[in-house]
């Protein structure tokens, strides 16, 4: 898919200089894929504390 888009050429330059990558679309696809993994990693951060606990769970039950 073709997409026009104004970036900043110096941020791009950077990143690509930064991130080791051959070229702008795999520097911005990279970048993009970071961006939705910490995105989901921030979700789940906050469900931390908010789910209820099973007291019955036996940790050492499910080692064998």
């Amino acid at each position: 898919m073709a997409t026009n888009l104004a970036i900043d050429t110096a941020l791009l330059d950077e990143a690509l200089l930064i991130s080791g990558l051959n070229t702008k679309k795999d520097t911005v696809n990279q970048a993009l894929t970071e961006f939705v993994q910490r995105r989901k990693q921030r979700e789940i951060v906050e469900l931390f504390g908010s789910l209820a606990c099973d007291e019955g769970y036996d940790y050492k039950k499910a080692r064998t």
